[in-house]
Parts: C-alpha cells; sequence; structure tokens
C-alpha cells in the first residue's frame, strides 16, 4: 500500500452547529501523550523483547494462537468482511448515498480524475510486486481446495479466480466502511480522527473513558503490524532482487540492513514532511506500475492473457458468495491460514490507515460516490495486475518449460524477479520493480508513522517530532525481530492473530455507523437526499 498522505496531509474536521464533536485537538500544540501512548509504546518494547530474547517461545506461542485463531474464528473474517460489503452495496442504492461526507453545501476538493487517481495511489504497494506472481503461480501449481488438477488451464482460471477474491471487493469494502465513517465522523460530525470517537453513536461520552483508549490501543497495534509485516515484506524482495543483479547475500543479514535502510528513509520524510517529494515520487511510482504493465502486455503472451482475465473474471463473479463463506469445516485449513486469512487478516491491519488516507481526499464527496470509487477502481487495478504478471508466469510454465513454480515453492519472493528473466531487458525490469518497492514501502510507511503518532497523541494533527521518530524506530525495530525469529511465517502468523480484536472493532463501527446515519435521516423528515441533490443540480443548469 502507498499513500500521499504524509505528515502535512491532515484531516480538517468540519463543526457544524450543534455537532456533538469532543474538543478539537490544537493544530499548532504539541498533542497530549496520555495512556494510549504510554500502553501503546510499552507492550510494543516488549513484544520485540520477548522476539529478541525467547525467540523460540516467541514462535511456539504465536504457531499455537494462529492455530486457536483460524480454526475458532477463522470464519469469522470470511462472514465480517461480506456483512460489511453487502451493507456498502446497499447503502450506495439507498437515499442515504446522496449525502455528503461534510456539509451539504461541501463540494469535493479534488475532481474525480485526481481522486481516483489518489486511489490507484493508495492501492500501490508491495503485495504488487511480493504477490503479484507468487499467488497466481502458487495456486496454478496447488489449486485452492482442489478444484483443478495442478499445472493445467482450468487450474491458470482458478488461480487467477482466488488471486482477484484475496485482493478484491473484500479488501476495498474493509478499507471503504473505515474511511467512510472517519469522513462522516470528522467532516460532518467535527469530532477528532480517532478510531474510538467513531463510537459515539454507540457508545457516547464513554469514548473518553477506558473503552475508548481500549479501541485506539487496538488500533495502534494492528496498523503497527500492518506496516510492519509489509516492511518484512519488502525487505525480503529487495534482498531477492538485489540477490539477483548484484549478488548481494540473500540473508539475516542483509535483510536487517534493508529493514534499516527503508525505516531511516520513512522516518526522515515522516519527520521533515517532505510532501512535495513524497507526491512525485508517489507519482513517479504510479507511472512506472503503468509502463511495466504495459512493458508486460507488448513483450508477453498479450492474447493469452486478455483470454485468461476474461474466463478468470468469470469464475470469480460466478462463485464469489462460496468462496465468500468457503470456510475449513472439512479440511483446507493451511491453505487458509497461508493465503484468505492472513490476506483478510493484512486488510484489517490497514483499515485504521487506509481509512484515515480515504476520509482525508474525500470531503465533499457523496457516500455513494464514494463506495463506487473506492470498491470498484482499486479491485480493477490489482485485477489487472495479477493477471498481466501472474498470467504470463503460468503462460511460461504452462506452454514454454519454464519452473517458476518450482522456484516459488522454494522462496516466494523470488516469483516477481524468476518471471522478468523470462523476458528482455531483464536488469532492466528488474530495477524497476526494485525501485517500485522502495518506492511504494517509503511513501505509505511516512503515512503510516503519522498516523500512529496522531493516534497515541490524542488525535493531534501535528504528532511532536520525537513521536514520529519513536514509532519509526518501533516499527523498524518490530520488523527486524519477527523477521528474525520466524521469516515470512512469522510476519503471517502475527498479523492474523493481532488483528483478530480489530476486526471486532471494524464490525462495531460498522454499525455505529449505520446507527448514526439512521438517526441523521430520520431527524430530517420529509427529506429526500436524492431529490434534493436532483433540484440543487437542476438549479445549477
Amino acid at each position: 500500500m502507498s499513500s500521499h498522505l504524509g505528515t502535512g496531509a491532515e484531516i480538517t474536521p468540519a463543526e457544524p452547529p450543534g455537532s456533538d464533536a469532543g474538543p478539537a485537538p490544537e493544530r499548532g500544540g504539541l498533542g497530549r501523550l496520555g495512556s494510549v501512548f504510554w500502553t501503546s509504546t510499552g507492550i510494543s518494547l516488549v513484544v520485540v523483547a520477548w522476539a529478541v530474547l525467547f525467540t523460540e517461545n516467541l514462535n511456539k506461542v504465536t504457531s499455537a494462537s494462529l492455530g486457536w485463531v483460524t480454526e475458532t474464528f477463522g470464519w469469522t473474517y470470511l462472514v465480517v468482511t461480506l456483512a460489511i460489503l453487502i451493507f456498502l452495496v446497499f447503502l450506495a442504492f439507498s437515499p442515504a448515498g446522496a449525502i455528503r461526507l461534510g456539509k451539504d453545501t461541501d463540494r469535493p476538493e479534488f475532481s474525480t480524475a485526481t481522486w481516483l487517481a489518489m486511489l490507484l495511489a493508495a492501492v500501490m504497494g508491495i503485495g504488487l510486486i511480493s504477490y503479484g506472481v507468487a499467488e497466481p503461480i502458487s495456486h496454478f501449481a496447488d489449486p485452492p481446495h482442489g478444484l483443478a488438477e495442478p499445472h493445467t488451464p482450468e487450474a491458470a482460471a482458478r488461480a487467477l479466480q482466488y488471486s482477484y477474491f484475496d485482493w478484491g471487493l473484500h479488501a476495498w469494502a474493509v478499507f471503504a466502511v473505515f474511511g467512510l465513517a472517519i469522513a462522516y465522523a470528522t467532516h460532518r460530525k467535527g469530532r477528532r480522527a480517532l478510531v474510538s470517537q467513531l463510537f459515539v453513536p454507540l457508545l457516547g461520552d464513554r469514548v473518553n473513558g477506558p473503552i475508548g483508549k481500549t479501541i485506539d490501543v487496538l488500533a495502534v497495534f494492528s496498523t503497527l503490524f500492518g506496516t510492519t509485516t509489509s516492511l518484512g515484506l519488502g525487505a525480503l524482495q529487495l534482498n531477492n532482487g538485489l540477490g539477483s543483479l548484484f549478488g548481494v547475500p540473500v540473508n539475516s543479514v542483509s535483510q536487517v540492513l534493508i529493514v534499516a535502510a527503508l525505516t531511516s528513509m520513512f522516518t526522515l520524510s515522516a519527520v521533515t514532511g517532505i510532501n512535495k517529494g513524497i507526491k512525485y515520487l508517489s507519482q513517479l511510482s504510479t507511472v512506472l506500475a503503468i509502463a511495466f504493465v504495459a512493458f508486460m502486455l507488448i513483450v508477453g503472451p498479450a492474447a493469452f492473457v486478455a483470454n485468461l482475465y476474461t474466463e478468470s473474471l468469470g469464475l470469480w463473479a460466478t462463485d464469489f458468495f462460496r468462496m465468500s463463506l468457503q470456510g475449513t469445516a472439512f479440511g483446507g485449513l493451511e491453505w487458509m491460514q497461508l493465503w484468505t486469512y492472513f490476506m483478510l487478516a493484512w486488510w484489517v491491519s490497514w483499515g485504521a490507515f487506509v481509512g484515515i488516507f480515504l476520509a482525508r481526499i474525500s470531503r465533499g464527496r457523496t457516500i455513494r460516490g464514494f463506495i463506487s470509487g473506492v470498491l470498484v477502481v482499486p479491485s480493477a487495478a490489482f485485477f489487472t495486475w495479477f493477471t498481466v504478471f501472474g498470467g504470463t508466469a503460468i503462460h511460461v510454465d504452462l506452454y514454454q518449460g519454464g519452473d517458476i513454480a518450482r522456484q516459488t515453492a522454494a522462496d516466494l519472493n523470488t516469483a516477481f524477479f524468476a518471471t522478468l528473466d523470462h523476458f528482455p531487458l531483464a536488469g532492466v525490469t528488474s530495477a524497476v520493480a526494485i525501485l517500485l518497492v522502495v518506492i511504494f514501502f517509503v511513501t505509505s510507511a511516512d503515512s503510516n508513522t503519522y498516523v500512529l503518532s496522531m493516534m497515541t497523541s490524542e488525535g493531534s494533527l501535528t504528532p511532536r517530532r520525537s513521536v514520529l521518530v519513536l514509532w519509526g524506530v518501533i516499527t523498524g525495530v518490530t520488523a527486524v525481530a519477527l523477521l528474525l525469529a520466524g521469516g515470512l511465517n512469522g510476519l503471517q502468523n502475527t498479523v492474523i492473530v493481532t488483528s483478530l480484536p480489530f476486526l471486532v472493532v471494524i464490525a462495531g463501527l460498522a454499525v455505529s455507523f449505520r446507527k448514526e446515519l439512521s438517526a441523521d435521516l430520520a431527524a430530517r423528515p420529509g427529506t429526500d437526499p436524492e431529490k434534493e441533490e436532483k433540484e440543487k443540480a437542476d438549479a445549477g443548469q
């Protein structure tokens, strides 16, 4: 994931008459460091010490916790994310869809084209490089739930079908409901940009007490481990890319040095607020990503990719609800832990950060426009990327005698570079992939550091530099500790286990948002937001 949020892209709460918002944080103040800060940093340091001093015990506990969480509550990831998706679709088509995220007189800050471009910038992330080939080719070699024979044309279509599921509507439903709730609470109700403030309709003043503090601590931990997972994946990808290009050893020493370098870059960016530089880097990464796709279509099997796209999309649409509710009653738990449960947990862990970014850029948009844009555009971008690169890798193995699947089974992080090796200018394209990983992570971790600092500074929009530095360092140190303790499996296990409580928070905020929206609509009897929109449009003609 990546974004333009940065330290200067604040959410500015609206303050309508009669707002029930609590006291807004001072924009120029330092931000009070309360119990959320001390609790969050204290437990984070305990986790790091645990990973360093009692590595074997940490692995044993997280593995046992993973088994218990997924066996007992794995189905909740499926049910909650599907329920949220259905809720958003119904909301978009309801009269409430015409309500604006802000005052009724507010209009979007950005044009639709610019807003969509920013959504695409938000979606571009390390996952595109880490899993753009690795997931489809892995499913091609080991089809999900035994739905096809390995290494067959049917397995190819199933591989993309499940990649679409893991990276599509369910992920963006989580982000959309978070962004919608935050945008409504800050822009329309004038509340602070804290996760606890989203529960005012359910909890009232109790959001300012222990319950609210607990919610905010859970938000901090979820965001922290989502970021460390991405940082760890980025280090593994960069290590493999640098190894293939320059012979850099692929080992823990190289990975620790890479994490240190990335941490220094994104922390410096967060502290100095180099927003113009981040903005230009993000624009560059978007252009490079589009050019990358175009290049692969030119040198790769474009006709095969187009046909595979069509067939896989058909399977995805046909089997959508079956996939959405397919649990592990009759086996398949290990596969779900590696893929679907891990992916859904990862999306949950990024909910607060991406939601704040989406809220920041969406003031003045209607609920309907927000939902349709956030659900459709990023999903389509991911589908296209996975089909172009994953489909190309499948074609190499299926028709050209390649062994990308075998290399991926040995090391997931070799998949993307192994695919590029089969086409012209492999050195150049590998270098571009490495550059994309760096830009993707720095531009997102910069924003994540800001969000962590804001959430632990009572919602202050200008957190102390010392707090920004501290969260940058904690993120890097945690990633190193988890990488050394358990590698990729350690990262996956941790993000699944730590995201479960926050899944409950997300379900709760959806209920809270729905309750507030219903109350606001009921308070305006005889009004029809859709009719009002039409009358305003007619008046403007």
